[in-house]
């Protein structure tokens, strides 16, 4: 039976460098040309999924990108989307009015930009990675060209900030929205019926394949649904305790020391 790998990327399948190493690598390839399925399960965009994939030749035969943690869902061989969920828009034009009154940054994205209402720090940071282009708009819904599936709140020196805007959010949407940290910094916004962990079932369910032949590595809060969710959960070395907490076993090296190899030659 086929089995399906899900990684996260900065801090899971990723150096500090932002690429794959040589022996993660082979790995990979051992455990995909065995004809196991490999799924980037990630909080960025597709546009920036793909961005990673091009540049670390990460193309292997029935691979996934999942991107805005779990809201959408996109098939490399067929080229085209398998899954999409987006924020109504009704609590799009309300989150943003809340960013305003609480002094947070936020943006969201189209398929291929960022919808921004400012150009600030926290979007300087942001892009020093994602290198997707972005658009400056005072009405962020009329640029939108769908419903997003992700908002992104950025705060880089008052978490205490962060926390009360992510409180007013939870508020607002209840349970339509999940809200959760990728970083100490980000604060990752998206419907409910999305999450990393859903996009592990449902992609599981798509191709057929048991839950119980399905892994899962990641190193921090936005990823513990989907090692909960894996037949394997897989928490990094490096990963914060709640992570390791919540996996199945934990690496024996970190994202820099070729830590997720070992896994995908054990499961071969």
């Amino acid at each position: 039976m086929s089995k399906i790998f899900f990684t996260d990327l900065d801090g899971t399948l990723l150096t500090k460098e932002k690429t794959v190493s040589p022996v993660t690598m082979d790995a990979l390839i051992r455990f995909t040309s065995a004809g196991n399925h490999f799924a980037i399960n990630t909080g960025r965009a597709i546009d920036s999924a793909k961005a990673v994939q091009r540049e670390n030749n990460l193309f292997f035969p029935g691979s996934y990108l999942i991107g805005f943690n779990g809201a959408e869902i996109y098939d490399c061989d067929a080229g085209k989307d398998v899954f999409r969920s987006g924020i109504p828009y009704d609590l799009v034009s309300q989150i943003f009015a809340l960013a305003k009154e609480h002094g947070m940054h936020v943006h969201t994205y189209n398929d291929d930009t960022i919808i921004t209402p400012a150009e600030d720090e926290e979007l300087a940071y942001y892009r020093r990675v994602i290198k997707t282009p972005y658009k400056v708009t005072s009405d962020v819904c009329a640029d939108l060209t769908a419903e997003p599936c992700k908002i992104i709140g950025i705060e880089l020196h008052d978490k205490a900030k962060c926390d009360r805007f992510k409180a007013a959010v939870e508020d607002l949407g209840g349970d339509r929205l999940t809200l959760l940290y990728s970083n100490p910094y980000y604060l990752e916004i998206f419907n409910s019926e999305a999450g990393k962990g859903s996009a592990v079932t449902r992609l599981a369910d798509h191709l057929g394949i048991s839950i119980a032949d399905t892994i899962a590595a990641g190193d921090e809060e936005n990823d513990i649904s989907m090692i909960r969710a894996a037949g394997l959960g897989v928490a990094m070395q490096n990963a914060i305790d709640a992570v390791k907490k919540s996996a199945d076993i934990i690496t024996e090296t970190d994202n820099d020391n070729d830590g997720l190899a070992p896994i995908l030659l054990g499961a071969l």
